[in-house]
């Protein structure tokens, strides 16, 4: 799976960024996509995903500020934006896009490379 990730960039506090990413390739029917992030010294952790069944999921420090959404194109490529808003300078990290591949006894991840998001105070 070919991951092609957009947007991003710098925003005051309180402001708002979408982040978009098109995944490629040999797609499983049964599939996850979204975004973590990694700030500097600290792990990658989840952002939010969402399931190829239309369930979502958000870690608490994004619930109500963010929104996950994907779309399938006609070319069988799928896309999910990240809506980013009432950034806050804590959400300053490098977010990647993320695909998970869901076979029946394990999970095949995919990486995009990573976008700079800087939110200023």
């Amino acid at each position: 799976v070919q991951l092609q990730a957009s947007g991003g960039g710098f925003v005051q506090a309180g402001g708002s960024l979408r982040l978009s990413c098109e995944a490629s390739g040999s797609m499983f029917s049964r599939n996850v996509m979204g975004w973590y992030r990694q700030a500097p010294g600290q792990a990658r952790e989840l952002v939010a995903h969402v399931t190829s069944g239309g369930d979502t999921k958000y870690t608490d420090f994004v619930k109500d500020r963010f929104t996950i959404s994907r779309e399938k194109e006609d070319s069988g490529k799928v896309t999910v934006n990240l809506q980013m808003t009432s950034l806050k300078p804590e959400d300053t990290a490098v977010y990647y896009c993320n695909w998970k591949n869901l076979a029946r006894v394990r999970e095949y991840h995919y990486w995009g490379k990573g976008t700079q998001v800087t939110v200023s105070s």
